[in-house]
């Protein structure tokens, strides 16, 4: 099927924003100071089956850090009633923080949502929290507006998740995306924005996915 220009332009819009976005994330992570081991010691073999898959379109995911246990944050549900991470337990989670004033995070949503109608189920969810704590109205008028149908709507309005999460990865901007497998355990983070709904995005999540031969 022959794209449209719509599409092409968007996909235009997002290569831009990766190849001028990067530059604004911290490449440190707090990750990599702890071995894998107690509960997370069988995430190890996955993370390293996950590295050499960072590329093309998720070249930017770090897999290089040993597994820990992800933060214990507590955010919105849709319905504004309180959960956090540890209720979503028993799935691969992708946790996406991000924010309407954040336009590589809007770039980035749709492929996000995408992702989740391919792939989510009862084996894998994308998280994606928003992090603004003013006009709370907005972020959920944004996803209406920009037909964002796959995802459930987080929210941190307390500004509390932010940086847990950029502290314990390392990052200084957003989007932040980490992967977490079923038992709480990460197993790799993204500094900035991917086509996640991309093959290599795909591939990527599949492979995290994957029972042990």
């Amino acid at each position: 099927m022959k794209a449209t220009p719509k599409i092409l332009a968007a996909g235009g819009a997002l290569a831009a924003v990766l190849v001028g976005g990067l530059a604004l994330y911290g490449t440190g992570s707090n990750l990599g100071n702890l071995a894998a081991s107690g509960p997370c010691a069988e995430a190890a073999p996955v993370a390293a089956r996950l590295a050499p898959l960072a590329r093309g379109d998720v070249a930017a995911f770090d897999a290089s850090a040993p597994p820990k246990p992800a933060p214990a944050v507590a955010f919105k549900g849709p319905d504004g009633a309180p959960t956090d991470l540890a209720s979503l337990r028993g799935k691969l989670l992708l946790v996406n923080l991000w924010a309407t004033w954040c336009a590589p995070c809007k770039a980035e949503m749709p492929a996000l949502d995408r992702l989740q109608a391919e792939l989510g189920g009862d084996s894998f969810q994308v998280v994606a929290i928003n992090v603004e704590t003013r006009n709370l109205d907005k972020p959920p008028a944004w996803f209406k507006a920009n037909g964002i149908a796959h995802l459930t709507y987080y929210g941190d309005p307390e500004g509390k998740v932010l940086p847990v999460i950029q502290s314990a990865v390392g990052s200084t901007g957003l989007p932040t995306t980490m992967l977490i497998d079923a038992k709480g355990c990460t197993l790799g983070v993204m500094k900035g924005p991917a086509e996640w709904s991309s093959e290599d995005g795909k591939r990527l999540i599949r492979a995290a996915l994957a029972k042990p031969s």
